[in-house]
């Protein structure tokens, strides 16, 4: 097995084994190895002073290399944890001196120390404290019940096709499961790298596809909008509800329900139909797959595998399990 070494921006070292991509954007693997933007990075929470009445508020804080950060703050709370669905408040900033501040033009601006935010108005007056806090998926590590079919647990990559085992125990991206699938429940758990100074579709890029046929994205959509083509997204076909993306190097885990399409005289009578929980909330109720998306196979009347999308990005899996319906 070859091994690869994956040098990050602070010139620490990480063993990657079986893997083997440009390494030269920064890319980092492990929280340990992150650097001090990464600390900076994430979800804080608290109350803010609105016209005297205490309202709940969030932040998420997105690295974007080399000190400069955009945020985006949520009247109401966290997405999927108060926020009241209003417009967000988009914000910038930096690290200068060892200070990090982000701005919101005609808002006002934050200062972070110690893991928290001090917000203050435009005219200096402080009104509320963030403090960060680090949100898990209420299914992570979720056991498989009695009767299903587990692809991997850690121990072995035989049930996948091109399955690797990559950092001692975790599944690589790039590989598609030997046995086929109809309709079945899917658990599985997910996390990106961290990747500050990359961008849009090469942040941490990679895909779920059901029966090989309908893909759900995997991304690093922390602090974005949250589009088709984005995490959560079925690409090309519907946006998430809500983006409950979590930070990068943070497990994330899907949850999906999955009906296949029907067929009678190889006509399809019926479209594919799937509900679909991203750490725990969900993003698409009985969502309507009119047909197959790009990058795999196309439809067709007979079960398929899951596919592990492969997109040049060391994207990793852990604890998947089918049951079938």
């Amino acid at each position: 097995m070859t091994q690869f070494v994956m040098r990050t921006l602070t010139c620490a070292t990480v063993i990657f084994s079986g893997f083997s991509f440009a390494q030269d954007d920064g890319t980092f693997l492990t929280v340990e190895s992150a650097g001090p933007d990464y600390q900076v990075q994430g979800e804080y929470s608290g109350t803010v002073d609105m016209d005297g009445v205490d309202t709940g508020f969030g932040l998420q804080v997105i690295a974007l290399g080399s000190g400069r950060f955009d945020a985006v703050a949520y009247p109401g709370g966290l997405p999927g944890d108060g926020w009241d669905g209003a417009e967000p408040i988009r914000a910038a900033g930096q690290t200068e001196n060892g200070t990090t501040r982000i701005a919101a033009e005609g808002h006002g601006y934050g200062i972070f120390s110690g893991d928290t935010f001090t917000l203050y108005l435009p005219d200096d007056n402080e009104f509320g404290v963030l403090r960060k806090v680090v949100r898990k998926s209420p299914t992570l590590g979720k056991k498989p019940p009695e009767g299903a079919v587990v692809l991997f647990d850690g121990t072995s990559a035989e049930a996948f096709e091109r399955g690797r085992i990559v950092m001692d125990n975790l599944l690589m991206a790039d590989c598609e499961s030997k046995q086929k699938f109809g309709d079945h429940k899917l658990h599985l758990e997910f996390r990106t790298p961290f990747k500050p100074a990359a961008r849009g579709q090469a942040r941490g890029n990679s895909g779920v596809y059901l029966q090989g046929r309908y893909e759900v994205q995997v991304l690093d959509s922390f602090g974005l909008s949250g589009e088709s083509n984005e995490c959560g997204g079925i690409y090309k076909i519907a946006k998430p509800r809500i983006n409950a993306c979590l930070p990068p190097l943070t497990w994330q885990t899907y949850d999906i329900d999955f009906t296949a399409a029907k067929y009678e005289d190889g006509q399809k009578t019926k479209n594919a139909h799937a509900t679909i929980r991203h750490n725990g909330i969900v993003i698409h109720k009985d969502l309507e797959l009119p047909d197959g998306t790009p990058g795999k196979h196309k439809e067709a009347d007979e079960p398929g595998v899951l596919y592990l999308q492969g997109h040049g990005n060391p994207v990793v899996y852990r604890n998947i399990w089918v049951v079938e319906k």
